[in-house]
């Protein structure tokens, strides 16, 4: 109850939001893109094919926001921006004249009417997978799987050009919602026969099954637009990975890789692509760093552990913006997935030699130091969950957090 007048507060401010800013987005050709992992990536994707294809292009990301030639920092914590934000950003860009306004749109913004009164003219969807499920303590925001799925689909609904994953868990519901409308359907797969499939003469460089479905969805999107299939490859060959995903930040005795993964499919899938990608020998072992939030999704902790387990040799469990919940319960229940998959729990010493064994270290710096110092040559220490974001959640208050700094200065420190 209390959510649903909050929704119409927020409505109501979004209606002001386009009134005041005078519904801007109808002057624009704006492109939507939502999912649980991909986003960020698929965002910039498709930024970076259109600018680079010679259109003008502004953009909303979880990263920043970029209105023509100016950045703007979206703040600590948020995706999608308010509604005032959002129309304001969207009026900016259409007095730039820009062509095309890509924005990485949230399920909460979504069911928030954040981004009500835009106007769509493609969206695409990367996946659906367990994430923000309200737990048995009311944590988090929807009540199971299918509601989270029902919210991400308004986005398609209200598009001209509606873009799915057919390889995706969410597909079948996906195409029964949007059944009367097939004429804006559009596909995309790596494994099932689609509209769009990868390109025999389409070569990334980008890690991991996960970004070639994210490449594919941004060409899904380009491609709909109309844009010339060899300046979509031209483009491709030039692109970088946003702040924080797939970050390799060293790579030289050891390496140590940052990524914002902090669902339990995002975990595994990047962790799946470190060991393909990065163990070179057997006995090299990847160092996993990571929590889980507070007073978010509880259901997910005990997966995010397992997907942990299925691939990291040695996990340091560690605080993650815990908010007002103890740390050390969080930690717990992320170390019931990992107790499953036979690791056991060791002190902080234990994890200098051997594997499948855990270990707790509440401070996060503390935790990054200690899996620096015990990395031997052609380890990976891998740090999930925070990427490129500015703070941690300590109780009630933002701490200033840069993930790759405390990593570099842990670097540092080892090397004296």
């Amino acid at each position: 109850m209390m959510r649903s007048i909050k929704n119409i507060y927020h409505l109501f401010v979004a209606y002001l939001a386009n009134i005041w800013y005078g519904f801007p987005s109808k002057k624009i050709k704006v492109i939507g893109v939502t999912g649980t992992d991909g986003k960020t990536t698929t965002t910039s994707l498709i930024y970076h094919i259109l600018i680079s294809a010679g259109f003008s292009v502004s953009m909303i990301s979880s990263v920043y926001a970029k209105i023509g030639a100016k950045e703007y920092d979206t703040g600590f914590h948020v995706t999608t921006p308010s509604s005032f934000m959002i129309q304001k950003y969207l009026s900016d860009a259409v007095k730039k004249g820009c062509e095309y306004f890509i924005l990485e749109s949230t399920a909460h913004a979504i069911d928030q009417k954040r981004i009500w009164g835009v106007s769509f003219f493609a969206s695409v969807i990367t996946n659906v997978t367990h994430e923000h499920i309200r737990s048995k303590e009311g944590y988090d925001y929807f009540n199971d799987y299918q509601s989270y799925l029902a919210t991400k689909a308004r986005l398609l609904m209200d598009s001209h050009i509606a873009i799915i994953n057919k390889d995706d868990q969410s597909f079948e519901f996906l195409h029964g919602l949007l059944e009367k409308r097939k004429n804006i359907i559009k596909t995309y797969a790596l494994q099932k026969v689609a509209i769009y499939n990868w390109p025999k003469d389409l070569t990334t460089t980008l890690p991991g099954e996960f970004n070639k479905y994210n490449i594919l969805a941004a060409y899904a999107v380009v491609d709909s637009l109309g844009v010339d299939y060899k300046k979509i490859v031209k483009a491709l060959r030039t692109f970088i990975l946003p702040a924080g995903r797939f970050e390799v930040v060293y790579k030289k005795r050891f390496t140590a890789i940052i990524d914002f993964a902090h669902t339990i499919n995002g975990i595994k899938e990047f962790l799946k692509t470190v060991s393909a990608e990065y163990r070179k020998k057997a006995k090299n072992r990847i160092i996993h760093v990571f929590g889980s939030a507070g007073l978010r999704d509880e259901t997910k902790r005990q997966g995010m552990g397992e997907s942990s387990a299925l691939f990291a040799d040695i996990i340091i469990l560690t605080e993650e913006d815990y908010r007002t919940e103890k740390p050390e319960l969080i930690v717990k229940e992320i170390a019931k997935g990992i107790e499953k998959h036979g690791f056991m729990q060791v002190s902080p010493n234990g994890i200098v030699e051997g594997k499948r064994k855990y270990t707790v270290i509440l401070d996060r710096r503390e935790a990054i130091q200690i899996a620096v110092k015990v990395a031997l040559e052609g380890d990976i220490v891998v740090l999930t969950g925070k990427g490129h974001e500015k703070s941690l959640t300590r109780g009630k208050i933002d701490v200033p957090w840069n993930e790759k700094k405390v990593l570099l200065q842990a670097i540092a420190l080892r090397k004296k």
